[in-house]
């Protein structure tokens, strides 16, 4: 008789751990994490990041979700994840620099927390009264101009090193692209303004010529992925596109690619690659990226590529990461931020609600 009822209750438990999905599942706080698109290059390596560090987390249990660039998307899926249970939201949001935006999504949170991440939630200060008037908000990202201002630095002190070899066309400017992720996202707009202007000023610094944009006609100055991806696809498009009439053979070469992600780096290298340059014992035109991705790291290794700005992938996962341990513990964001103690993370100055993922320049190791 004891046999049979160890039996039941050994019987009873596992199909109570297969009904729960293990004990973690059963009792873990509910997470959901909400992306702007799922095929970002520098996103991805986060999200990698991310999910090993949530699965070490005890007592936790998450899901991804995908919004395709889409907003109205986005806030659906939050609103849905909300009525499901989940008890705290991490939200890339889709629409970059938009504060209504955070507060539509803050006010379907109501006293769930919410932990932005990456994509900026304001532009010029409007995120800091999203931030300041709810107490269960936080932002963790990276200083948006900072990225521009150390690119620029890079590239200018880079051309005036090389500037002979740069200068193909041999009329004493260097003609540049400048490659946007997406026309209004805060990052991309403060990198591609930064990463021009500040190389200027090394550049006049040195007694040298501003960089100059190679097609006059063009009063932006820069060519924007239309769809917003920030893709290879696109910056592949335009470089081969320009190669007709921008080229060596009719002297008015580009001679300089500024680039806002790697991934549209890489798109310019492999148009470059296929029009004879960037190989070995091959005329390199520099590409300057932004993210340290690991293919940015192989084709600056291969020489095919100059160099990129670190945005610290394993830096932002694992700041997520805490940040969700001490809020599902009973934290309010803005101390579980305090309460973060790495170096490679600072709290911003204007508010105890955000904190910064350090930026640093890559040329390889």
């Amino acid at each position: 008789m004891k046999k049979i009822i160890a039996l039941v209750l050994v019987l009873a438990m596992t199909l109570c751990l297969v009904a729960c999905g293990g004990g973690k599942t059963a009792s873990g706080t509910k997470v959901s994490v909400f992306w702007y698109e799922e095929s970002d290059v520098y996103l991805s390596s986060v999200r990698d990041a991310l999910n090993k560090e949530l699965d070490a987390l005890e007592g936790i249990t998450y899901d991804n979700q995908y919004a395709a660039n889409d907003q109205a998307k986005q806030l659906d899926q939050i609103k849905t994840a909300i009525a499901g249970g989940t008890k705290l939201l991490v939200v890339n949001q889709v629409t970059s620099g938009a504060a209504d935006t955070a507060e539509d999504i803050l006010a379907a949170a109501g006293d769930i927390p919410v932990i932005f991440f990456n994509r900026a939630i304001g532009t010029d200060g409007s995120e800091l009264p999203v931030l300041e008037g709810h107490k269960n908000a936080a932002f963790i990202g990276t200083d948006a101009p900072a990225a521009g201002h150390m690119q620029g630095q890079m590239i200018g002190e880079y051309v005036v090193a090389n500037y002979d070899d740069i200068d193909v066309n041999g009329d004493g400017v260097i003609s540049y692209a400048m490659m946007k992720g997406d026309e209004a996202n805060v990052e991309a707009i403060y990198r591609t303004q930064y990463g021009v202007e500040d190389a200027n000023l090394v550049l006049t610094a040195a007694g040298k010529p501003a960089l100059q944009y190679f097609d006059a006609a063009n009063s932006d100055c820069y060519q924007v992925d239309q769809g917003g991806a920030w893709s290879a696809a696109a910056a592949k498009d335009y470089m081969d596109t320009n190669f007709v009439t921008y080229n060596e053979a009719n002297g008015n070469m580009i001679e300089l690619v500024i680039c806002n992600n790697d991934g549209m780096a890489e798109g310019v290298v492999a148009s470059l690659q296929e029009k004879g340059y960037n190989k070995s014992g091959a005329h390199v035109v520099p590409v300057f990226g932004v993210d340290a991705t690991d293919n940015a790291k192989a084709l600056i290794a291969d020489g095919a590529m100059t160099g990129t700005i670190k945005q610290d992938a394993e830096g932002m996962a694992a700041a997520v990461a805490q940040t969700v341990k001490a809020v599902a513990a009973g934290s309010a964001p803005a101390d579980a931020l305090a309460g973060l103690k790495d170096d490679r993370f600072s709290i911003a100055p204007e508010s105890g609600s955000k904190l910064y993922v350090a930026y640093a320049p890559y040329t390889g190791e």
